[in-house]
């Protein structure tokens, strides 16, 4: 049985950490156009209410201060074994790098094929790797048709992915599990 999962607020709102109350309060105004339920063309019930409730987690200073230790807690629990891949820069580790985002999204669409996109800052806590190395990376897979940008503006594994995964036997984790981040 999975356990409750962690709802990282800042990735349901597709902020940083470090984002300003104003910040927050314009990104959160946006999305709730976009997935209110009574918005025919994208509204989604569950979206809406994932984002509405990290907006008033983050809004209220007192929570947020709550939110961000355990938010801490959590991102350290993160994968660890996934930042195995070296810091050094070469084109080996650039494949290890490439195959780490496949097999976390692979797990991923596993684990929820329904809700299966992770966005780069949540790649980036996952791997441990900058996100402006992990856009290089992002750029290839996606021009080799192995990921694709979700509507949330998340990425997901394409079938091609899945194919190269498979194929190539990539998983980097054999227990398909990701730490749970979202309710």
């Amino acid at each position: 049985m999975r356990e409750a999962k962690f709802q990282d607020c800042y990735e349901d709102l597709m902020i940083s950490p470090n984002a300003d109350q104003e910040t927050i309060e314009r990104v959160y105004r946006l999305l709730a156009k976009r997935y209110h339920p009574d918005n025919k063309q994208t509204g989604n019930v569950e979206k809406f209410d994932h984002i509405t409730k990290a907006y008033k987690t983050l809004v209220v200073p007192e929570k947020r201060v709550a939110y961000d230790l355990n938010y801490e807690k959590e991102k350290a629990r993160c994968w660890k074994s996934l930042s195995g891949v070296s810091t050094q820069h070469s084109l080996g580790n650039d494949q290890r790098l490439r195959d780490a985002i496949l097999s976390i999204l692979y797990i991923e669409r596993r684990n929820d094929s329904s809700n299966a996109a992770i966005g780069i800052l949540r790649l980036e806590q996952l791997l441990g790797w900058p996100e402006k190395i992990l856009e290089f990376h992002i750029w290839y897979l996606k021009e080799k048709n192995y990921i694709q940008r979700s509507d949330d503006g998340g990425y997901t594994i394409s079938v091609e992915g899945i194919d190269i995964i498979e194929k190539n036997n990539l998983i980097i984790n054999e227990n398909l599990l990701l730490p749970d981040y979202r309710n």
